[in-house]
């Protein structure tokens, strides 16, 4: 017999298709082109230097994002969620350290940029992977925490994926997202802003524009920025008169990160677009620009 269920309160059968959709389709794209730079690096020599693994730890922490929205969209076809409880607070967990590590390494990133472009020192082995160890660990330590009662993880509007649990704005969860909001949106969008606006001036003064320096902060605040502001808003107000809804597409939208930032990071490099050419056709990609780290 089968079973029914409950449909969330203000969703239709339309709105959880809608949703799984759009999950479906930005988590199948995201992971398509994250895959292609994660096995690229993997498989060609010339792709694995220091200043790529962190685009290559960009990527891992990414499809991290993409599995995560994936199992959403399953749910939201079932139209409930089928893991229990539990199964709740892993996938809150693994999409939190995936977004935590993806956040703090775009600012890793625009740091080791400054120094290739503005002060031409090429990282040493032992620095990147120090950093990106570090990015692992705090992603890890700072997920952990709801898990032991500092914030809380329960489920989204949707009732088919899991987060932290904006929608009590108490002490608890206050202390927690403003301790977030600063160690992981506030520090790598500052140092983001001040690597990739050094880098404009130094782009200016050679007058040989590499890529686009206003774009990799503006993307982090059109998809994280909404989401961000909805959690700040919680803490002060209540949140649940907002149109469930709306609640619903701030964390959608954020998890279409992981497109965006392989064709930002990975695809638009021309170094490592190289190497993922090379690794599809066989064919190097000859020339001196080629040879660049970035």
């Amino acid at each position: 017999m089968e079973t029914s269920y409950t449909l969330p309160e203000g969703f239709t059968d339309f709105d959880m298709f809608a949703f799984g959709s759009v999950l479906l389709v930005e988590g199948l794209l995201g992971f398509f082109l994250n895959a292609m730079a994660i096995i690229a690096y993997l498989s060609v020599k010339e792709l694995r230097t220091p200043n790529n693994f962190f685009v290559f730890n960009l990527a891992v922490a990414d499809i991290g994002l993409n599995i995560n929205g994936l199992v959403a969209a399953y749910a939201c076809y079932l139209r409930h969620w089928p893991y229990g409880p539990e199964g709740c607070q892993i996938h809150a967990f693994q999409g939190m350290v995936a977004a935590l590590a993806s956040i703090t390494l775009l600012g890793a990133i625009a740091w080791d940029r400054y120094h290739l472009y503005c002060t031409k020192q090429e990282l040493p082995w032992p620095t990147a992977v120090t950093m990106v160890v570090i990015v692992w660990v705090l992603a890890v330590f700072w997920s952990s925490l709801p898990l032991k009662g500092w914030g809380v993880y329960d489920f989204e509007p949707l009732g088919t994926c899991c987060t932290l649990d904006y929608s009590k704005g108490d002490r608890n969860y206050t202390t927690y997202m403003l301790s977030l909001v600063f160690f992981f949106l506030l520090i790598p969008a500052l140092t983001m802003q001040s690597s990739y606006e050094c880098i404009y001036r130094y782009f200016k003064k050679t007058r040989k524009y590499k890529f686009n320096t206003s774009l990799p902060l503006l993307t982090l605040m059109f998809c994280w920025g909404p989401y961000i502001l909805l959690c700040l808003y919680s803490t002060v107000k209540d949140v649940t008169v907002v149109s469930p809804k709306l609640r619903m597409m701030l964390p959608v939208l954020a998890k279409s990160s992981p497109a965006f930032h392989s064709m930002l990071y990975a695809f638009g490099s021309e170094s490592y677009r190289a190497g993922i050419w090379q690794f599809l056709t066989g064919q190097r990609v000859s020339g001196p620009e080629s040879n660049k780290k970035k």
